[in-house]
C-alpha cells in the first residue's frame, strides 16, 4: 500500500448487508458479471466482519480494521493507525499517524468524500452525522437510502459528479455505503410483494441489481488515473437460519462477509 497510496486514487464500497454465501453463489452461477469481471480469479474472498452490524463494522473498518481473512492468522493489514506493538502492522502496511484512515489520507493530501445510504450516514441526528462527519465531504438524500428501489442508481449518478468536479491532480479517497441490500429489499424481485417480506431471494436480487450499475461507478473512479478499488461487505444478515433474523447477533451468516481488492486501471 505505500506504493499505491499517493499514486492511485481509492475507492471503498461496503455493499451494506451482503451475505457471503449469496454473493459466491451468484458469481459462480454468471449474475453478477459486472463485479465477477475485477473479483479475482472471479470469486469472492471469504472474511470475517470487524462487527455485526453497520456503526460498529464501519468504526473498525475506518481505523483500519478491514474483515478480516476467514484462516488462521496474523494477517497483515493494509492499513494501520501507528501502535506500538500491533502484530498485523507489516512493510507493506500504509502506517498513518491519525485516529482514522480518513484523516490519515486526508493529511496525505487526498479529498475524502463519502456517498451514504443506511441511516448511520443520514446526518439526520447525532449519531447518523459520526460516520460521514469523518469526511471532508459528505452526500445523503433520502433517494441513496433503503427504502429506495433506485438507491444505487442515484448513489453512482452522485458519485459521477463528484469525480468531474475534482481538479485532474486532486487524489481521491471514495467511499460508497451501499443501501440496496440491506432490508427492505422485497421490491428488487419482480413479483415479490411487501407483505411476503425479504428474503434471501430478493437479497440476491438486490446484487444483481447493484450489478447492473456498478461499472458505471468503477468508470468514474478511474477515469483520471489508476484507482485501488475494495469491495466488501459490513456484516451478512439472517433470513430464519437457525431461528434468527436480522443482524447484529452472532450468527455465521452475519460474521462471514464477501471482500475483494483490485486494481482499476486508469481509463484511455
Amino acid at each position: 500500500m505505500n506504493e499505491i497510496v499517493g499514486s492511485h486514487d481509492l475507492l471503498l464500497v461496503t455493499l451494506d448487508t451482503l451475505r457471503y454465501d449469496v454473493a459466491q453463489e451468484l458469481a459462480a452461477d454468471g449474475r453478477i458479471p459486472h463485479l465477477a469481471r475485477f473479483l479475482p480469479g472471479g470469486r469472492w474472498e471469504r472474511r470475517h466482519a470487524p462487527g455485526s452490524f453497520t456503526y460498529a463494522s464501519h468504526q473498525a473498518m475506518f481505523a483500519g480494521f478491514l474483515p478480516t481473512p476467514a484462516a488462521p492468522g496474523p494477517h497483515q493489514r493494509l492499513f494501520a493507525a501507528r501502535f506500538a506493538g500491533s502484530e498485523t502492522t507489516a512493510p507493506g502496511t500504509w502506517v498513518f499517524d491519525t485516529p482514522d484512515l480518513v484523516s490519515g489520507l486526508a493529511a496525505a493530501g487526498y479529498r475524502t468524500v463519502c456517498i451514504g445510504g443506511v441511516g448511520f450516514f443520514n446526518r439526520q441526528a447525532a449519531l447518523g452525522s459520526v460516520l460521514p462527519g469523518l469526511f471532508q465531504e459528505s452526500h445523503w438524500e433520502p433517494e441513496f437510502g433503503v427504502a429506495s428501489a433506485t438507491s444505487f442508481e442515484a448513489q453512482v449518478a452522485r458519485a459521477e459528479e463528484v469525480v468531474a468536479a475534482l481538479p485532474a491532480e486532486q487524489r481521491l479517497f471514495l467511499f460508497v455505503n451501499v443501501a440496496a441490500l440491506h432490508q427492505p429489499n422485497w421490491f428488487h424481485l419482480p413479483g415479490a410483494t411487501r407483505e411476503a417480506g425479504d428474503s434471501r431471494a430478493t437479497h440476491a436480487a438486490a446484487l444483481e441489481y447493484v450489478d447492473r450499475h456498478v461499472g458505471r461507478l468503477f468508470a468514474a473512479a478511474s477515469s483520471r488515473r489508476p484507482c485501488f478499488a475494495i469491495v466488501c461487505s459490513d456484516h451478512g444478515t439472517t433470513y430464519g437460519e437457525d431461528g434468527y433474523t436480522g443482524h447484529r447477533l452472532g450468527h455465521e451468516a452475519v460474521w462471514t462477509v464477501p471482500y475483494a481488492q483490485f486494481t482499476i486501471e486508469a481509463a484511455r
